[in-house]
């Protein structure tokens, strides 16, 4: 009973019958793990000092136990009115989150969270209150079901009977409005022009002329209505060399046979490689002019067909380089190293058939056979006249631009993107892109107003202008707001020239988009086939196929200018080139001579669609940052049986294979700090995914002036800096030493590796998380 009474003493007020005291020893390894627990109830050795020994028998005043009910009384309601308004407000908080997300107007979680290393039927779902939310497979059939072949045939309609869509002009600035009205139709959230104004070269008031001079008469071989865009104007004459495809090996093993090309006319068929970078060569080789011409063996059909074409090696505006054409006043009067200063004329295969004739077939290699002869001459004694009639005019262009904004990053964008411009019809050229374009921004903007798709992220619709000079829309685009891209559109899709034919496809992408590309082909059914998807077509080993982007591409300046990465696919003949691409004969009734035509645009409408919503949906971004470990360790393996070489001239490969390992550990860190995260933590996740796309940025060389070298990725660029220049470099300490300027190595070298090893310490975060020991 004494026990009882103590222990009620105790609970209502009393003197405490016993009391704990805690000795924290520190031990002296630094342990503080063990705890001294003591109860002394009976104080040790008879109690302490100057206080009784039977506390427990001492009771209250009945005054202060009443005090002490009521003050528990009183603690107990209180804490049953914070319980209670802890659970109304945290009650209602959910409420006004399910409104918001009923009506539109808040940022709350719209869509399932997932991570593209779960597979796409294995995503997971997450309980959110308020409207039915779309997770990934629901989301992928919506578009599939929504997509439209009739859509797509009518949107390409509008390219027919129509001759011309050159940029800046009346055909150009119709179908631009167009294309506003069609924007704004349905119902983007925003929907604006971006005006620029450039410099174009274009034909004089006369058609360019080839003639032949022999005998001391001129013959006119051709006069074409076709021209080269940004070839040097004038007249020039010299002795005509065929050059085959106009590859630098071409130019090499010409120059092996003898054959001298200082002061030629140097001819070569199309392919290969972009005109602008032929007409670089033959410059490069020491010839005043150039000539090309369509090989019937691989053109069907375009014996009496001239493409048009440009010789700018570069993108944009070659008058404002590295600078936006907003108005030409504000820059000095400089020019793009990438003009070629030789002229440079297209030229029908029936034309240089009789040129050839008249060349034979002495010193002939064989292995240069076209579709004219068993083989051409490579050089002949009489000499051709070739007069250019080019002139410089001032045009503005417009590039059209929709946008769907995210719902929980809206500063953060996927932009999918065609060229609308066309020197012909343009059908394939620019007509298939812009009708997929139209496509998509519909159907994508449906799902959004009608059937509850919230993207987490925003997507812009782009129609560009001037595509047919190189990218020139595109590229002002990039270079007028390039202070701000880089850190907001994480992905480019190109739609350009998406059908060229029906039995294989051609893909160029960055590595990052490689996994979701992929992806992608698995779920999209190949149209040419009753069974099987577009991953069945390609094969496992599809990625050993990737070709990569060239300059006339308009996803070349978001890669390798801007640091964004893209992908560009397309459907088209293996072995075979489109014939009319570039010509007249670009039309509509043309193209549609290619089997399935529909089937195919609307497969690449749902390729683009799902890769652009897949972007969009999910919380983690879907780039594969650890992708470009493998490329770097691709291109040490290249480097390594060189070691030797190098170390011979007192340098090393160390640090560039050091840099390496250091971008591997810093994707292995990323990758575990991604898994170890808090995906509903949206400040988190913000951060991790802005480190993710910066990933491709941190591949351009920041030693680099932007305006003098436009182009600096280290993989995907144009320079000395590049790696794969670097080992042209390295391979040469094998085959010719002596060219080899070492210096120059070791600036490749320096800039390579710290270049890497920049990537390497944006990847791993903060500041005081990178080291740049090696």
């Amino acid at each position: 009973m004494d026990h009882a009474r103590a222990a009620i003493s105790n609970l209502f007020g009393g003197e405490p019958m016993s009391y704990t005291r805690f000795s924290v020893a520190r031990q002296t390894d630094g342990d503080n793990s063990h705890v001294e627990m003591k109860l002394s109830a009976d104080d040790e050795e008879g109690g302490e000092i100057g206080r009784p020994e039977h506390l427990h028998g001492s009771m209250p005043p009945p005054w202060r136990s009443g005090k002490n009910r009521c003050f528990l009384v009183i603690t107990a309601v209180l804490l049953l009115l914070i319980g209670f308004l802890i659970g109304y407000l945290s009650y209602r908080g959910r409420m006004q989150k399910a409104s918001r997300c009923l009506d539109g107007s808040g940022n709350c979680e719209m869509n399932p969270t997932t991570s593209y290393l779960v597979d796409d039927d294995e995503t997971e779902e997450e309980e959110i209150p308020g409207p039915p939310v779309l997770y990934w497979p629901e989301l992928r059939t919506l578009l599939s079901d929504k997509l439209s072949a009739r859509h797509l045939e009518d949107n390409l309609r509008q390219r027919a009977n129509k001759h011309s869509f050159e940029a800046g002009q009346s055909e150009d600035q119709s179908i631009a409005s167009y294309i506003h009205e069609q924007f704004a139709s349905f119902h983007l959230d925003e929907v604006w022009n971006d005006e620029h104004y450039i410099k174009l070269q274009v034909k004089g008031s006369s058609n360019n002329k080839v003639s032949v001079l022999e005998d001391g008469k001129e013959e006119e071989l051709e006069s074409p209505s076709a021209y080269v865009a940004y070839s040097k104007s004038g007249s020039v004459v010299g002795k005509p060399v065929h050059v085959n495809y106009g590859l630098k090996a071409d130019f090499q093993k010409i120059q092996k046979q003898g054959v001298s090309l200082n002061e030629t006319i140097v001819i070569f068929r199309a392919g290969k490689i972009t005109l602008a970078e032929k007409v670089a060569n033959a410059k490069e080789a020491g010839a005043v002019g150039a000539l090309m011409y369509l090989d019937p063996s691989e053109y069907k059909n375009t014996d009496a067909l001239v493409p048009f074409g440009h010789a700018h090696l570069g993108t944009g505006d070659p008058f404002t380089p590295g600078f936006p054409s907003f108005n030409h006043t504000q820059f000095p009067p400089v020019e793009s190293s990438g003009l070629p200063r030789i002229a440079v004329q297209t030229i029908s295969s029936e034309a240089i058939f009789g040129l050839f004739r008249r060349m034979g077939t002495d010193k002939c290699l064989l292995d240069w056979k076209s579709g004219f002869m068993g083989c051409q001459g490579m050089q002949s004694n009489m000499t051709v006249k070739l007069s250019v009639n080019n002139i410089m005019v001032d045009r503005k262009i417009l590039n059209i631009f929709g946008a769907i904004k995210g719902f929980e990053e809206p500063d953060r964008y996927v932009v999918i993107g065609a060229q609308r411009d066309s020197w012909g019809p343009g059908a394939a050229k620019a007509g298939v892109g812009t009708a997929i374009l139209l496509e998509l921004a519909r159907v994508i903007s449906d799902m959004v107003k009608n059937d509850g798709y919230k993207p987490r992220r925003s997507i812009i619709f782009a129609s560009w202008s001037a595509g047919e000079y190189g990218a020139v829309g595109a590229t002002e685009w990039l270079e007028g707001y390039s202070a701000t891209l880089h850190a907001k559109a994480f992905t480019y899709i190109n739609l350009d020239a998406a059908v060229l034919g029906f039995n294989h496809m051609k893909i160029s992408a960055s590595p990052l988009l490689y996994t979701l590309l992929e992806r992608t082909m698995k779920a999209v059914k190949d149209p040419t086939k009753d069974s099987g998807s577009l991953y069945d077509r390609v094969g496992s080993d599809w990625v050993k196929t990737v070709v990569p982007l060239d300059l006339d591409n308009a996803a070349f300046p978001f890669l390798a200018y801007s640091g964004i990465p893209v992908v560009s696919f397309g459907f088209c003949n293996k072995d075979e080139e489109y014939p009319y691409l570039g010509t007249t004969q670009d039309t509509v009734e043309n193209l549609k001579m290619t089997d399935k035509l529909y089937a195919l645009m609307r497969a690449a409408a749902e390729v683009a669609g799902q890769i652009a919503l897949r972007l969009t949906h999910d919380h983690e971004l879907f780039l594969d940052f650890e992708r470009y470990g493998e490329e770097l360790l691709a291109f040490q393996e290249d480097f390594l049986p060189y070691d030797r070489d190098v170390r011979a001239l007192g340098l090393t490969l160390n640090w560039l294979f050091f840099a390496r390992g250091d971008f591997q550990r810093a994707t292995d860190a990323l990758r575990r700090e991604i898994a170890n995260s808090d995906r509903e933590n949206r400040v988190v996740r913000r951060a991790l995914n802005d480190r993710i796309m910066k990933v491709e940025y941190d591949f351009l060389s920041p030693y680099l002036s932007p305006k003098d070298t436009p182009f600096r990725h280290i993989f995907f660029g144009k320079g000395s800096h590049t790696l794969q220049s670097l080992l042209e470099n390295l391979q040469l300490l094998r085959t010719n030493r002596d060219s080899v300027d070492v210096n120059m190595l070791k600036e490749q070298l320096a800039l390579a590796t710290w270049t890497i090893k920049g990537a390497a310490n944006a990847l791993v975060g903060d500041i005081w998380n990178t080291d740049n020991e090696f």
